[in-house]
């Protein structure tokens, strides 16, 4: 008898430890906030329902620059963080330093922004363009790139919010513009990482990773450093530590750039991911198939498997005031791509409608609330297979509450 009981001991502990990380993951209060918010309505009390869990790790979930919502973009720390709600794949955003070596960034050109390098004397000065206060009517300016310093020098500086103040005199009140609906609670300290660094944690993390090519700032070649270099150099470096193509989503912008890696990186090829961002460059309108150059059948026909487009062009208002599909969503679906929406919590408040990334739904947006209404018919009409976060809780209490796959 002895022996039986330790026998099923033994089962329930391993298989309690093959539960996908449900006893670290922590949603934490935001979840309950924007439940709370929400009109009466089916999906509210379903929510409520699982307001104890159990929570857990979920690929539908994923960092947007890690946890941006409270922590600087692209650190460890928020990294750390966004694995720690559940997310089950982390971005790094790639751009390239003066010695041409891969680092996590959002933009080529956002160091001012996003880092204290304007306050590192001997740093600022290699910027493209210095600082310069506000002064006659003329908005202060600063521009410092990757490719401004070296991969050493980049990782001697401190992450902080993104934001600049604009009519700033000194450096000091330029750097003080984190928007009001953030926190710079936790930006004190915030670690840079190059892509390399990036990808080690992720892997001690368990998580999957998907990064995204920046466009360069620069005119390429970059010092001999072409644009297909750039764009091998980034698969390389999985490759280089061992990472499984299965577990890698590489994104960009630049069609070239994908379809290059479909081409020359067969082996990523159906996890390589197209963000669609025609509507800065064209007149998209997310229901005539007429404004998509190139069409859902023709981004398939050359290879494309993933297309990630904001969530506006993901969502329509039908005649009774229900959020439903666009037809940009039915379209794709229906050629064969798999959808990946982003950002959500990227915007502030959404009492006044959500600004860009609800721009679609606007009219029927008023509260906080709404980002869940959102949620549920990305997951359950539109059938996307992610959701980009820059506070992934949401979008893994929503996963669990609703029984979606573990990530593995």
């Amino acid at each position: 008898m002895k022996l039986l009981v330790c026998t099923l001991l033994i089962i329930l502990l391993s298989a309690c430890s093959q539960t996908p990380q449900s006893s670290t993951v922590q949603v934490g209060t935001r979840p309950y906030y924007l439940i709370n918010t929400m009109q009466p309505s089916a999906l509210k009390t379903q929510l409520q329902a699982c307001s104890e869990g159990p929570f857990y790790r979920t690929d539908f979930a994923i960092g947007h620059r890690g946890a941006p919502m409270q922590y600087p973009e692209h650190t460890k720390e928020s990294y750390l963080a966004a694995a720690r709600m559940g997310a089950g794949v982390l971005e790094c955003d790639v751009a390239f330093t003066k010695d041409q070596e891969l680092v996590c960034r959002h933009s080529q050109c956002d160091l001012h922004t996003t880092t204290n390098i304007l306050a590192v004397p001997e740093l600022a000065a290699k910027c493209s363009v210095p600082f310069k206060p506000a002064k006659n009517g003329q908005l202060a300016q600063a521009k410092c790139c990757t490719s401004d310093i070296t991969l050493a020098e980049f990782l001697t500086l401190k992450g902080k919010m993104d934001g600049a103040n604009n009519q700033a005199i000194t450096v000091d009140e330029y750097l003080n513009g984190t928007p009001n609906w953030r926190t710079d609670l936790y930006a004190s300290n915030g670690t840079l990482m190059s892509h390399k660094q990036s990808i080690a944690l992720f892997k001690q993390l368990g998580v999957k990773m998907t990064p995204e090519l920046k466009a360069p700032q620069v005119s390429m070649p970059f010092n001999g450093f072409t644009q297909a270099q750039y764009a091998q150099k980034m698969l390389d470096e999985y490759t280089e530590q061992n990472v499984p193509n299965e577990r890698v989503y590489p994104q960009s912008f630049n069609l070239a750039d994908v379809k290059y890696w479909i081409e020359q990186n067969p082996e990523f090829a159906n996890n390589s991911v197209y963000l669609d961002g025609r509507d800065e460059t064209s007149q998209l309108d997310p229901n005539d198939p007429d404004t998509w150059q190139p069409s859902m059948t023709a981004l398939y026909n050359d290879g494309v498997r993933i297309l990630a487009p904001p969530i506006w062009m993901l969502l329509a208002v039908d005649e009774y005031n229900n959020i439903v599909p666009s037809q940009y969503a039915l379209a794709a679906k229906a050629a064969g791509l798999k959808l990946i929406a982003w950002s959500l919590e990227r915007s502030g408040p959404l009492v006044n409608g959500g600004g860009y990334y609800y721009q679609s739904v606007s009219e029927v947006i008023n509260n906080d609330g709404d980002m869940m209404k959102v949620v549920d018919v990305l997951a359950k009409d539109v059938a996307v297979m992610a959701i980009f976060s820059d506070w992934p809780a949401t979008v893994s209490y929503y996963a669990s509450c609703n029984n979606m796959p573990a990530s593995i």
